[in-house]
């Protein structure tokens, strides 16, 4: 997690952060309750949904998986009601400084529609795990524009280069790497179950 101070009002960080302390009300969870089912400090979660906190992608995926949700869907939740044309311009990036991940919303998740597609850019030496699935039994296709990623999902390693493509349907912990020397890019469809 990044220090950032105060998330500017009606920003991305401040709506992401109210997001989040909505979906442990809704549950009705306190954030000892969400400590304990995330692993992550009652005072960390606190300070992530006053917005003093910007999270990173791993500590992220690990509230998605508390939240049964994709990140996709999550980062959707906070942004306004996603048109049929999406122009580049307006497809929402956010970033993650801290492992050296770009994650570009390119077909943002949609109410009654199962996929997505997004682009991701890890920096050589990108390194970014997951706990566990945000969905269990997701269907992901990972196609490699630029560079090499090492997935590792199931325990399973996989080296994919450009032009490769990777797909499986993830149950538990992922891992991404990128090893250099130059910048990963690829296109990862998200299907849900």
């Amino acid at each position: 997690m990044r220090e950032s101070g105060a998330a500017e009002p009606g920003s991305v960080d401040a709506r992401l952060a109210a997001r989040l302390g909505e979906l442990r009300t809704e549950r009705g969870w306190s954030l000892d309750e969400l400590s304990r089912r995330s692993g992550v400090s009652r005072s960390t979660l606190s300070r992530l949904e006053r917005g003093e906190l910007s999270p990173t992608a791993a500590l992220l995926g690990t509230l998605c998986t508390v939240y049964e949700r994709t990140m996709s869907r999550l980062l959707m939740e906070v942004e306004a009601e996603p048109a049929q044309l999406v122009p580049a311009a307006r497809q929402p990036v956010w970033r993650d400084e801290a492992s050296g991940f770009v994650r570009r919303s390119v077909s943002p998740p949609h109410t009654g529609l199962r996929a997505e597609i997004i682009e991701g850019m890890l920096g050589a030496g990108a390194d970014i795990a997951y706990e566990n699935a945000p969905v269990p039994g997701v269907e992901q296709h990972i196609w490699v524009l630029e560079g090499t990623v090492e997935i590792t999902v199931d325990g399973i390693a996989h080296t994919v280069r450009s032009g490769d493509c990777l797909r499986f349907r993830l149950a538990g912990p992922s891992h991404f790497h990128c090893p250099g020397p130059e910048q990963a890019r690829y296109a990862l469809v998200i299907v849900l179950p």
